[in-house]
Formats: C-alpha cells, structure tokens, sequence
C-alpha cells in the first residue's frame, strides 16, 4: 500500500508539547490516583499551589508547577510527591508536610529526609525511585508514563511520544503490516485467558467489508485488582491510541470503552481524553488527515463481574441485561449489534502503541518463549509494599514477594498466594520459585487473570479464603446457566457449614464433585473458573479442611464459630469488668470470685478478652 502524507506533523507537536513542559520551570508531580486521593492528595494539590503563588521565592527557577499525576504504582506509601528536577519521591505526604517540604527542599535546597522512603533492611533514606527495590526490579512498559505526566494533559501526553505510533502507522497505509507486528510481538491477552492478541485481531479483521467494531474491556471486577483502572486514570491518551490503532487494523471506525462506574475518575479522565484527542484530530473523523475515521464512546457498567466476559459486556453496551451467549459465533464474527468486533483489554491494548513505536522484536525479548513481554500485578495483603507493579512475564513469585514486595508483614511466615482473583488459585510456599506466566500458572492450577495478587500469611485461614471466594462468584453469577448458579451456591452452603464447625469428611468428596461439575459445564468463563479456589486449597491445604472437620478447629484461629475464650481462674480477680462488657450476658461469677464464660451463650465477640486488665481471658 502507498504511504500517506497527513496533515499533522508528529514530530513537531511533539516540540511543541515538550516545550510546554519545560515553560512549568520546577515541576512538582503529586500522584493523584484514587489510592492517593483517598489519603489526600487533593489536600497536598491545593496546599502547594497556595505556597507556590509567590514565584518570586524561588531561587533557581520563575516558575513552579504543580503536576497531578495518575497511580504512581507505590500505594503502600502514598501519598507520593516526586521532584523530578531535584532526584527526590517523598512519601506519605500530607497536607502539614507540604510547607516543610516547600521552604526546607524547594526553597532551601535541604531534603526533607524524614518524608524520604527508608529501606527497611539498611535503614537508610533513598532519594531516587530507581534506587527502592520496589521501583529498581519492575520493567514498566504499559505503566511507564503513569505518575509521571499530568494524566489530563493531551500535551504531556504527546511530549512523552503519545499518539507518534498511530501517525506512522497511518502513514504507512498497511493494516496487515499492523496485525502481523502483533503477532509477531507474541502479545496475549492480558485480561485473564491469555489468548493470542495478533490472532484475534486476524480472526476479526477477515471480517472486513461491513461496520466493525473495537471494545476496550475495562470492566476489572476481580476483589484486589486495579491494574485497568490505574492505566486509565494515568494515561488515558495511550489507551485511546492503542484502539485506534486497532481499529485501523481490523477495518472499524467505531469503538467503545466499557468501564464500570465504580472508576469515576478514569471516567472523568477518559471523557476528557476523547474529547481533547477529538480537537487535535488524533480521534474522530479523519484522523490527522489521513481519510481514517474512528470514534469512542464511554459506556459505563454497573458493576456486574459477569460483564467482565465479552459476550455479557456486548449483551450490557447493546442495553440488555448482562448475560453471556453461547459461542459460537465468537465476537470476531458476530459480536456488537451483530457486526464483527474486537474485544481487548485496557492493558492489552495499551501495550499496543509502545509495540509500534519500538518493534515486535523489543517486546518479544521480555518474557518467556509462550509469554512475551512485560505484565502488571496488583500487589496486595500481608506483603510490605502494596501496590501496582509491572514485570516481566516469568518473573518469580519470590521475585515479586520478597523483592519488590519487600517481605510479610510483621515478620510473618509466608503461607500462600491468591492469583487470578476469583477466577484463580491459590498457590504454596513450593511455587515460589514459579515462572509467572500463562502456561506455568495453569499447570500448577492457578492462572495470570487480570493480574490480581493477594498475598496470605501464616494466621490466614485457606477454607476461609476459599469460603470468601466462593460467597464472590456466587453472588456475582448471573444465574442464565444451571451448573454456575446452583453449583456455587451448594458448594457455598458446604463452604458454610465447614467453617461453621459443622462439616463431615464425605463433604469434601462431594464439594470436589461439584466444583469439577460446576469447572466442565458451566457456560461462561466465569463459572469454569469459579471452583479454582476451592479445587486449589483443597489441593495444597487440605490438611486444614480435615483439622475443620476432624478436629473442629481452624489451625489459623479465624473461623469464629471453632473459637473458645476461656477465663483463667488463677488470674482472674472477679472484678466483674468481663460481665459487664459481655453483649450477650454470657459470663457468670460473683464479685472477687473467679468467672466462667457459657460457652452456648458466647458469641465470640472478643469484648471481654479486650477488656480484662489482668489478662486472665484468653482464646484456644
């Protein structure tokens, strides 16, 4: 196909954009993603933008610029505030620090070294995001610019090459050449399956000829998961470039983004996104000159972890109730409307642009041979450094607990790992040293997923955790199929009656039987994966399922109804403090005289052992 010449030259905006930036003189980056937002950063916003009305202070520059930012990836320490120009992230801003930090660092030129992360092993202040392991063992490709660009500027976007891949991609005039970098890149799925991305794009775009769609599934219900969420609140623009681009590819000239409308700020984001791309022509109709027309609509979902599945999440933008359809016909041939769609997910697709820009062959030395390229993880529970992480696909579990996870909390003894969220498994101590990549994790019975990581110490409960997971997908189950809708309320019920002290060996027999029934016959992704938790925990803890049943006790003290609070009566004084406190009336005795605790009445609220002052309550 011949080349294109388009009306806009990239590389001049990009000019353009970049000396915007350096006008802000000193830029002052407050990551102002919904974590941060919620420990106030809006607070801290606000206090250096009073601070830095009177310029005049400041001694090596005019001008000082306060940059709200997107997800800096360290929740643990948030709120962050980055210096780019003076090499400093402070952490755990908040809004008292902010004059501290403005006439101590900014005015002064002495760091504020009580606001610096400190390593917990060398106790020592760091000063640079590269030098904390957290930061120092990622490899953000997808997450690069999150953080460290006004996520609302379409400027900052272009400065840091935003939109520069679909101007040569435009310019070249080659949809084939465009899907055969994708497949040669190796990218997959990131939205749970792992399937071929190239390969999808090539089954959608056969279809060419009529009305085609482009959907970008941002729906992320998984419990602990917000890798979607921080891309589009952070760098919205390269999502919107990466489908474009697709959208060329494949032939559409119409697209949406289904978000769930618990992100109001990504929404807030992506509207304002579309709406400035529009203006400078990088959306819309003819895009850049280039006869190429394509536009985004925002269609928000309320909540349902069912729409999550691309024929539900059709079924929710279409206006009918979210509910998967039998397959085939597959979206690529009979998917929105009834027209050949694509459907990939916000990270997968904000891969997209960064593959254009540096080659099939950048991306495909990341990773391992079946899984190329870079992931992200939503690292959360008992790990020291929660947070939003990228790595390259084969990365250990190790590598990513105790590296950039930094370790258990309190010094606690790992136990085992949540992958996947509900769709996933749990996995033990003996897969540590697993490669995290599609083919590794479903061998061992789990699965990359969104990229959720829930990480569990010792004192974690796994029928508990399997229980919670299966109380999830339960409640979440859109009932269309018989399998997933009876088959996890009845593995529930058996989940219920286990932790509630009340189970029978034979119960684990049947619970395996369903949970393989539900896994083989359930319609939608959603009920094939739901028993991963239990048939998981059940694989690796069952010992602790037996100890529930066998022994009517929870080894990690958790499930309430197997606990038994007890009054030592060598140490107890009969102070009456115990009865007093007691909702239920349940402990008895005179004053002076030891107690005793009614073990039918008792609730196990754990009042009286809170307020007994001579510790003679205690829990077996």
């Amino acid at each position: 196909m011949e080349t294109k010449s388009l009306s806009i030259d990239i590389k001049e905006e990009q000019q353009k954009a970049q000396e915007k930036i350096r006008e802000q003189g000193l830029r002052v980056l407050v990551c102002a993603g919904t974590g941060c937002v919620a420990n106030g950063a809006l607070g801290v916003i606000e206090r250096f933008k009073e601070l830095g009305a009177d310029v005049s202070v400041l001694t090596d520059y005019d001008k000082m610029t306060i940059v709200p930012t997107g997800c800096h990836g360290f929740c643990e320490q948030g709120v962050l505030v980055s210096i780019p120009d003076k090499h400093v992230t402070y952490v755990k801003v908040r809004y008292k620090d902010v004059e501290e930090i403005y006439e101590t660092h900014i005015r002064g030129g002495q760091p504020v070294e009580r606001l610096l992360y400190t390593d917990p092993q060398t106790k020592e202040h760091i000063f640079k995001d590269e030098d904390i392991n957290f930061y120092a063992k990622q490899n953000r490709t997808a997450l690069k610019n999150c953080g460290n660009i006004n996520a609302e500027s379409i400027d900052e976007a272009i400065a840091v090459r935003g939109y520069e891949a679909l101007y040569n991609v435009l310019t070249e005039n080659n949809p084939e050449g465009v899907i055969e970098t994708i497949e040669k890149s190796g990218l997959r799925g990131r939205g749970g399956g792992g399937f071929p991305t190239g390969r999808k794009w090539r089954f959608t775009a056969a279809n060419r000829g009529g009305k085609s769609y482009v959907v970008c599934n941002g729906d992320e219900g998984d419990p602990g998961a917000f890798m979607d969420r921080s891309i589009m609140e952070g760098d919205p623009h390269k999502l919107l470039e990466g489908m474009a681009i697709a959208a060329f590819a494949i032939g559409a000239d119409e697209g949406y983004i289904y978000v769930r409308a618990e992100y109001p700020l990504a929404i807030e984001r992506l509207k304002k996104a579309i709406k400035d791309a529009e203006e400078r022509h990088f959306l819309g109709e003819n895009i850049m000159g280039s006869g190429f027309s394509f536009t985004i609509h925002i269609k928000e979902g309320a909540g349902a972890f069912v729409c999550g599945e691309e024929t539900a999440l059709i079924a929710s933008i279409e206006g009918e109730r979210g509910m998967p359809r039998p397959k085939p016909p597959f979206p690529a041939n009979k998917g929105l409307f009834g027209r050949p769609t694509l459907i990939n997910n916000v990270e997968t697709l904000a891969n997209v642009p960064v593959i254009m820009l540096n080659g099939a062959d950048w991306f495909a030395q990341m990773g391992t041979e079946t899984s190329k390229g870079t992931k992200t993880f939503a690292l959360t529970g008992e790990v020291n450094n929660t947070g939003l992480i990228e790595v390259p696909m084969g990365t250990t579990l190790r590598q990513i607990i105790f590296d950039i996870g930094g370790g258990i909390r309190g010094g606690k003894k790992f136990k085992a790992v949540q992958i996947g969220g509900p769709s996933g498994g749990c996995l033990t101590e003996e897969h540590l040293d697993l490669p995290m990549d599609y083919d590794s994790l479903i061998k061992a019975g789990a699965m990359v997923g969104s990229g959720g990581l829930v990480v569990m110490a010792e004192d974690t409960c796994m029928v508990e955790v399997a229980r919670f997971f299966m109380n999830f997908t339960k409640n979440e189950s859109c009932g269309k199929c018989v399998p997933c809708r009876e088959g996890t309320k009845n593995m529930l019920k058996i989940l219920e009656k286990i932790v509630a002290g009340k189970g029978e060996l034979s119960d684990l027999d049947l619970l395996e039987e369903l949970a393989h029934t539900v896994k083989e016959g359930s319609l939608c992704g959603l009920g094939k994966t739901a028993p991963n938790p239990v048939l998981s925990t059940l694989k690796y803890f069952r010992d602790e399922y037996i100890a529930h049943i066998v022994d009517k006790k929870c080894p990690a003290g958790v499930c309430t109804a197997m606990k038994k609070i007890v009054i030592n009566e060598e140490k107890c004084k009969g102070c009456t403090k115990c009865a007093r406190t007691c909702p239920v009336g349940a402990i008895e005795g005179t004053v002076k005289q030891p107690h005793h605790i009614d073990q039918e009445k008792c609730i196990k609220c754990e009042a009286c052992l809170k307020s007994c002052p001579f510790k003679a309550i205690e829990l077996q």
